[in-house]
């Protein structure tokens, strides 16, 4: 499939775009959380389709880098995206070596306690993704399957807060990004994916791929900007521009370039 060659593109590259005029001249602050600062270092998962991933090219697009070139835009800011493991996001935001996650971050109450979000500017819940002949139909056939998710994923937590059917999973595998656990779903090294609908459908209506969606009732969790908890002042920005973004069409707009219909909010 088309997808494979993301799971082996190259994962270092930072990208820095200039969007603001005359940024060049501008003084540069190495601390990130400078309140003076006119750049913004955004951390994400670079192989995650279509919120951020390198294209045949090499360079890096996808549904949230278009937003947040758009919203740093709007700020007069110079926007830096730099890779990072995802499992290790809040070491990465509390240590300032980023100054915000933007990568399709599901706002949940766990995550609250150590994130400050921004206002949610999409939707879309969690389901399961299955190959078209499997037999599976819902959560009570995933009993003596392998089924496999994403590291500190929203979709992890969904299968946390159900044990009991966590606990009757022959094996929980849990993987560095969604490509790699669709390949394995493709070849039967798991049986099920949980996995955003948005994500899926995507991969399906891009690829080809030979799955099927089942909801099965997970709750639409919204996304949001995450930045430090006391980053009150760049969350007032964000917010302000978000609103603007949502009010004038622009976020509908690049929600329908890349999903084909409109998940902003």
């Amino acid at each position: 499939m088309e997808w494979k060659r993301y799971a082996v593109a190259g994962v270092a590259a930072v990208m820095t775009v200039c969007l603001a005029a005359g940024c060049g001249s501008a003084k540069k602050s190495e601390d990130t959380g400078n309140a003076q600062r006119n750049k913004i270092v955004i951390g994400l998962d670079d192989n995650f389709p279509p919120f951020g991933f390198h294209d045949e090219s090499g360079e890096l697009v996808g549904f949230d880098i278009d937003m947040a070139k758009e919203a740093s835009k709007r700020l007069g800011m110079e926007v830096e995206f730099k890779p990072i493991d995802w499992d290790s996001k809040e070491t990465e935001l509390k240590s300032k070596k980023i100054d915000a996650i933007w990568n399709g971050l599901s706002i949940t109450p766990e995550r609250e306690k150590q994130i400050l979000f921004s206002r949610p500017y999409e939707n879309g819940p969690q389901i399961l993704l299955v190959r078209s002949d499997s037999p599976i139909q819902g959560k009570a056939d995933l009993a003596g399957k392998i089924v496999g998710t994403q590291q500190g994923s929203t979709g992890l937590e969904a299968i946390n807060a159900e044990p009991e059917l966590r606990d009757s999973f022959q094996e929980l595998k849990q993987y560095s990004d969604n490509v790699t656990s669709f390949m394995d779903l493709e070849v039967g090294r798991v049986d099920a994916v949980v996995v955003a609908k948005t994500t899926a459908a995507y991969f399906m209506n891009k690829n080809k791929a030979d799955f099927r969606i089942i909801d099965v009732g997970y709750p639409d969790i919204p996304s949001g900007v995450g930045m430090r908890k006391d980053d009150t002042e760049l969350k007032a920005k964000l917010d302000k521009v978000l609103q603007e973004m949502h009010d004038d069409g622009t976020s509908t707009k690049i929600s329908e370039k890349w999903f084909g219909i409109d998940i902003s909010m």
